[in-house]
C-alpha cells in the first residue's frame, strides 16, 4: 500500500483537475440568481466527500442554502477532527475588470507564485482550501494512515454572515461533537515563511441610507437650498475619522485592550517589506491609524471602511440631478474585547445624531462576528506548528490575521472546543476582488503538510 505522501504526489493532476470543475460552478450566496448553483455545489461537495471515503455524506437544508456533512469514524477512543469551510463564494463584480472570466479557471504564472495560479472566483476563497481537505483525507485513507476520526461541516453562507449555521450547530451538537475544529480560510505570510493564523479580528457591517428631498431635484433650480444626500452622506462618512486616522464614534475604542510593548514587538517581528508591499499595490504611501506600523493596523487595530458608496445619476453623459437619497455599505473590523453588537449601536447612534435636518437617516445591520484569540500552547496549536514545520521545512511565525471568520467565536462558544486556523493562501491573492487566485504550489503544499497536522495531532492526545 502506498504511503498519504505517494498517494498524493501521484495524484496531484487528478486533485487539480477536479478543483477546476468545482471552480466552474457560480455559487454566489448573495445572489438570489444564483440559488440553482448554489445547491449544485452542495452536492457536488458531498459527491467529493463520498468518493474520498465518507462512511456518510449528507446535504442538509437550512433557511437558506444547504449545508453539506460528512464523517469518517474509526474509533471513539481516537480524536475527533472537525474540517469546517465554506463553499460559497464572493459576486465577481465588477466582472470587467477580471483578465479572464470568473467561473472559467485558467492557470497563469505570477510574481508570488511562479508556478503558476488559478485564477477564479473560489479559487482561494475558500474552495481551493476546502477541497484540500478532502483531498489529504481521501490520501491517508487509501493509504491506511488516517489517525484520527474526520467530520466535515461545509457550509453554503459564510460570504453572507452564516445567518443559519449558529442554529444548525446548536440543534446537531451532539452529531458534531469533537475534540479541535480545522479550518484554512487564512494566509501564510510567504511560501517561504510559513505562519499559524492565531487571531481573527471581529466584524460589524451596515449599511446606511440617507434620504433628502422627496424626489430626483432639478439641480439648477433647486441646488444651493435644498439639501444634497450624497453631499451630506459624504461629509457624514469623512467626519467618523479624525487626521490621525482614529475613528470618532464615541465610546468605539472603551473596550479596546491595550497590547504591551513586548507583544507589539512580537507582532512587529513578523516579516515585512514596506516598499514591496507599496509596490505591489501601485500606491505612493499607506493611510492608517497613527502611531501604528502596518502590521498593527491591518491585524491588531479596529478599522472603518466604506465598501461601497451609491446614489442620483451614473449612467453615461450628464444628468443634472439633485438627487433624492444616497446609500453606503460600511464595514468596521473589530479587536479582541470588542462586541460587534455594541458597536453597531455605536455606529447607529452616532451616524443618526450627526445627520442635518435636510435629511433622515437610516442604519440597517446587516451581520457581524466575534473577534477571536487562540492560545498558542494548546495541543491543537502546537500539532498545527508541528505540522507546518514538516510542510515547509521552517518552523511557522503565530500570526494575527486582518479578516474575519465570525462562526470561529461561535464554534466555541457552542461546541467547547478551540479551532486552528492553518492556512495556506497569501495576502496578495486578490480574494473578494477581481482575479482572485490561488497558488497551484499552495494548493499542492496544504495536501500534503494537512496530514501531519493528523499525525502529530493524534500523537499529543494519546
Amino acid at each position: 500500500m502506498k504511503s498519504t505522501q505517494s498517494y498524493i504526489k501521484e495524484n496531484k493532476d487528478k486533485f487539480l483537475n477536479e478543483l477546476l470543475e468545482i471552480l466552474r460552478i457560480p455559487s454566489i450566496s448573495a445572489d438570489p440568481a444564483y440559488e440553482e448553483d448554489t445547491k449544485k455545489m452542495a452536492e457536488a461537495v458531498k459527491e467529493h466527500l463520498v468518493k474520498a471515503g465518507c462512511q456518510k455524506a449528507e446535504v442538509h437544508e437550512t433557511k437558506g442554502h444547504p449545508i453539506v456533512y460528512g464523517e469518517y469514524l474509526i474509533d471513539k477512543k481516537l480524536p475527533t477532527v472537525l474540517v469546517y469551510g465554506h463553499y460559497d463564494v464572493q459576486p465577481a463584480d465588477p466582472v470587467d475588470l477580471w483578465d479572464s472570466p470568473p467561473f472559467e479557471p485558467v492557470i497563469k504564472k505570477t510574481k508570488n507564485h511562479p508556478k503558476g495560479a488559478i485564477f477564479a472566483r473560489g479559487s482561494c476563497d475558500d474552495k481551493g482550501q476546502v477541497f484540500m481537505h478532502i483531498k489529504a483525507f481521501e490520501a491517508m485513507k487509501a493509504a491506511g494512515e488516517l489517525l484520527c476520526n474526520v467530520k466535515f461541516m461545509i457550509e453554503g453562507e459564510e460570504e453572507v454572515g452564516s445567518p443559519n449555521l449558529g442554529p444548525f450547530c446548536k440543534k446537531n451538537k451532539k452529531m458534531l461533537a469533537c475534540d479541535v475544529i480545522l479550518i484554512s480560510d487564512t494566509s501564510i505570510i510567504a511560501n517561504d515563511i510559513p505562519s499559524v493564523t492565531v487571531g481573527l479580528r471581529g466584524l460589524s457591517y451596515v449599511e446606511v441610507e440617507v434620504v433628502g428631498p422627496n424626489k430626483d431635484l432639478h439641480s439648477g433650480v433647486y441646488g444651493g437650498a435644498v439639501g444634497n444626500p450624497i453631499n451630506i452622506l459624504a461629509d457624514m462618512i469623512a467626519s467618523l475619522k479624525d487626521k490621525k486616522g482614529r475613528i470618532t464614534i464615541p465610546g468605539f475604542y472603551d473596550d479596546v485592550i491595550k497590547l504591551s510593548k513586548k507583544e507589539r514587538d512580537a507582532q512587529n517581528a513578523a516579516p515585512f517589506d514596506l516598499e514591496a508591499y507599496k509596490k505591489e499595490l501601485k500606491v505612493k504611501d499607506t493611510q492608517g491609524e497613527e502611531g501604528y506600523s502596518v502590521i498593527e493596523q491591518t491585524s491588531s487595530r479596529p478599522t472603518l471602511d466604506v465598501n461601497g458608496i451609491w446614489g442620483g445619476y451614473i449612467g453615461e453623459g450628464a444628468k443634472t440631478v439633485l438627487p433624492s437619497k444616497a446609500y453606503a455599505k460600511i464595514s468596521m473590523r473589530l479587536v479582541p474585547n470588542q462586541s460587534h453588537e455594541k458597536i453597531t449601536e455605536l455606529f447607529k447612534n452616532h451616524f443618526e445624531s450627526i445627520a442635518p435636518g435636510a435629511v433622515k437617516v437610516t442604519v440597517k445591520p446587516h451581520h457581524g462576528g466575534a473577534p477571536y484569540i487562540t492560545p498558542t500552547t494548546t495541543p491543537e496549536y502546537l500539532a498545527a506548528a508541528a505540522a507546518m514545520k514538516d510542510g515547509f521545512g521552517k518552523e511557522p511565525i503565530p500570526v494575527r490575521g486582518g479578516g474575519s471568520i465570525p462562526i470561529v467565536a461561535l464554534f466555541e462558544e457552542v461546541l467547547g472546543v478551540k479551532s486552528v486556523l492553518m492556512g495556506f493562501g497569501l495576502d496578495s491573492d486578490d480574494i473578494h476582488s477581481p482575479n482572485e487566485h490561488y497558488g497551484v504550489f499552495n494548493f499542492n503544499k496544504g495536501i500534503e503538510t494537512i496530514p501531519y497536522f493528523y499525525k502529530h495531532y493524534a500523537a499529543m492526545k494519546a
